[in-house]
């Protein structure tokens, strides 16, 4: 391996090469804060993207206590075991109080963890919209330089970050409990719009009757949910312990794969994700620069103060702020 990292040259034939050292400060330089770090982090992502992209990207998102850490270590050795190797970007909730994160999937996926053909990074979520981490979308190319070609993005399934995630991946997995008829509605009422597949997990022992009947519940739904689309969304059973369903689960993603491939849908799903995403860049980078403008940020706290002791509205406060930035 590589083991002087000093130029963008060194940090791209390291992770092409596969160095976990390089990849892992590659992406901590993409999610600094710092613009120095960021540049750096910027010229590495261009230096790799001709190397990227040939992952088959996975999204998996279930409310807490699901079962979505043991499934993913589960299914990652499953695939593993098949010659892949396997790469999770697993987002944390950051505290909104203390600003920090849990990151502690390492721990929770020991035997994934461990192995050479996978690679876990947990990333602090920094309170983006729906518990997506800030740069989880560069983090997924540098995986793919690096020659992981199975991208999993894991997210918190606070019932925000579905659409996020949907729009980063090119299949997104829905975890359920069994006998749970409400917890759509507990994650995101329009999710079933968005999920390729339902796994039911925990479908063992006395849960195993229940899954099949939670299973059984959601099919007929499913069947309705995209009738013009060539793709059908399925309700499988897994249990996340036994390793039962896995290859089905599999079997079912690499189908969806192949049936998007052969249909030309994938790579116009990877053209409309990029658009998208340059344009969320731009939003956020305007957005910095109107609230660090001079003018703007002088103006912002007695707005803020007007605005909460009604002494003006929103739009007419947001109006001020706006002229404000288009000064000199």
């Amino acid at each position: 391996m590589i083991h002087r990292l000093e130029s963008t040259a060194d940090y791209r034939d390291a992770i092409l090469a596969g160095d976990r050292r390089a990849i892992a400060r590659a992406i901590t330089r993409l999610e600094s804060t710092r613009r120095d770090r960021i540049a750096d982090g910027q010229a590495i992502l261009e230096a790799l993207l001709p190397h990227a992209g040939n992952s088959l990207r996975i999204g998996i998102t279930g409310s807490p206590g699901v079962g979505k850490s043991t499934f993913i270590e589960s299914f990652g050795m499953d695939l593993i075991e098949r010659g892949h190797r396997v790469a999770v970007l697993a987002v944390d909730p950051s505290s909104p109080v203390m600003g920090g994160s849990i990151l502690g999937d390492k721990t929770r996926m020991e035997r994934l963890a461990a192995h050479r053909a996978a690679y876990i990074r947990p990333s602090p979520s920094g309170g983006s919209l729906g518990g997506v981490a800030h740069r989880t979308r560069e983090a997924m190319l540098v995986c793919e330089a690096a020659g992981y070609d199975i991208v999993i993005v894991e997210t918190v399934g606070i019932g925000q970050s579905e659409v996020t995630v949907a729009s980063m991946v090119d299949f997104f997995l829905v975890m359920l409990l069994p006998g749970s008829g409400d917890e759509l509605q507990g994650i995101k009422r329009g999710v079933m719009e968005l999920a390729d597949i339902l796994v039911i997990n925990k479908a063992d022992g006395d849960m195993r009757a229940a899954a099949e009947r939670t299973a059984g519940d959601y099919l007929s739904a499913l069947q309705l949910i995209r009738p013009h689309s060539a793709w059908t969304p399925r309700a499988l059973r897994t249990s996340a312990l036994t390793g039962d369903g896995m290859q089905e689960v599999r079997e079912t993603i690499f189908e969806h794969r192949d049936l998007l491939r052969k249909s030309g849908e994938l790579e116009d799903r990877r053209r409309i994700q990029a658009r998208s995403w340059m344009w969320s860049l731009v939003e956020e980078q305007l957005h910095e620069k109107f609230r660090s403008h001079p003018e703007v940020a002088a103006a912002i706290p007695a707005l803020e103060a007007a605005v909460a002791s009604l002494e003006a509205t929103p739009a007419a406060a947001a109006r001020a702020l706006l002229d404000s930035f288009g000064k000199p």
